[in-house]
């Protein structure tokens, strides 16, 4: 039997730190479903397929166990039920983030209780990265070059030199 984690997230960009924990778990399961979320609410920098696009962009399939992208709008627990999945992948970066998995891997273990949660450490390199810090230096014209991979460098100046 396979065993399937889902990393779930918005990945609105993808970042360096994404990558760092799907090629973590990539060393630990024999699938990872990268989970793009959909909210009706939210309105993202890019739409749901430029997402997954650019997340098959960053892993190829030569890395080793296969990626797969998916999209829920619904409970992340639903997405790993669909999947088959047996574990869900956080990573984390500090303390905060610690605080919230703790409390999201309490809540849906309670709603699937044979799903486990597996916390993988962001790399010193990575740490700091987040695609909202990475949104907003691209929007004011910064170099995002060190945060996300070069595709997704390019693709966020192509995104913001059409909506300026």
């Amino acid at each position: 039997m396979s065993r399937i984690a889902l990393y779930p997230g918005s990945f609105d960009p993808p970042t360096a730190g994404h990558v760092d924990i799907i090629r973590s778990a990539m060393r630990i399961f024999d699938e990872v479903v990268v989970a793009i979320g959909v909210h009706p609410g939210k309105v993202p920098l890019f739409d749901a397929e430029e997402r997954a696009e650019l997340v098959r962009a960053c892993v190829g399939p030569a890395e080793g166990p296969s990626v797969r992208v998916s999209f829920f709008s619904d409970l992340v627990v639903e997405e790993a039920r669909r999947q088959g999945a047996c574990a869900l992948v956080r990573g984390l970066r500090d303390a905060t983030d610690f605080d919230y998995e703790m409390q999201m891997a309490g809540m849906n273990g309670t709603l699937m209780p044979n799903l486990t949660t597996v916390f993988l450490p962001a790399s010193p390199a990575t740490r700091p990265i987040t695609a909202t810090l990475v949104r907003q230096i691209a929007k004011m014209g910064g170099d995002v070059s060190p945060f996300v991979p070069e595709h997704v460098a390019a693709a966020l100046k192509r995104k913001l030199s059409r909506s300026s």
